[in-house]
């Protein structure tokens, strides 16, 4: 454990660190003023722990996840976006406990973070349109369920599980997947909030992850360009 959290604070930069304690505090202070309650605001300060530390390809990040999902998938049903809370239940839950297993074995022995990796083009092409299909088909499902704008909740779910799929391979393009999940969830997020709804921290939380995703993606590419990993398939 000693050597983990070790690990787990090396090669940190300056911007790195102030980027991590700017975004929570943000997120904790927003949400007491609006009085999120306790649930949101310990998902939310997770989940943001979560996806800064998966940028920074550090192990805990999937710790973290963990937290987030389960908190998550509790709010998410309470809202109706069922597919939200299948996705967190059914999916997040057990990659989570795979991509810690699958990282753990791709550490850089100088930085302690993941290695970085890329699609090849056809690969590509193929996740995007398997993507868009997989949308409509299960858009129709969410609809026969009643849930909660059937075809946004659909999207969101099928991009995070390509996603995810994505990150646990260490792939760059995950970033692409993860900035279409956010600008789709900040949406229904904002239609709830905007309805009545008391989720402000899960608003918040999800801009905020945009604003971590744009970043990394960059981050990601650069580094996966600089070393000398091959472009890799699914």
């Amino acid at each position: 454990m000693k050597n983990f959290i070790k690990n787990e604070l090396k090669n940190w930069k300056a911007v790195e660190v102030l980027w991590i304690v700017t975004a929570s505090t943000i997120i904790l202070s927003l949400s007491l003023y609006w009085k999120e309650n306790i649930i949101g605001i310990v998902s939310s300060i997770s989940g943001i722990l979560c996806v800064i530390l998966t940028g920074k390809g550090k192990l805990s990040s999937y710790i973290f996840g963990m937290i987030n999902t389960i908190l998550y998938s509790y709010i998410a049903f309470n809202a109706k976006y069922y597919g939200e809370f299948m996705l967190n239940v059914f999916y997040y839950i057990p990659m989570n406990i795979a991509g810690f297993i699958l990282w753990s074995r791709n550490l850089n022995s100088e930085s302690k973070e993941v290695i970085k990796t890329k699609l090849n083009n056809k690969y590509k092409i193929i996740i995007f349109a398997f993507s868009f299909i997989s949308i409509f088909i299960y858009g129709l499902i969410l609809k026969k369920l009643g849930g909660s704008l059937p075809f946004a909740d659909s999207a969101s779910t099928v991009f995070a599980v390509t996603a995810q799929i994505l990150c646990i391979k260490r792939c760059s393009e995950q970033w692409i997947m993860w900035i279409l999940v956010n600008i789709l969830n900040i949406s229904i997020w904002y239609i709830n909030f905007s309805s009545g709804g008391d989720n402000i921290a899960t608003l918040l939380m999800w801009s905020v992850y945009l604003v971590n995703a744009l970043f990394m993606l960059i981050k990601w590419y650069k580094e996966a360009n600089g070393s000398k990993t091959d472009k890799v398939n699914i």
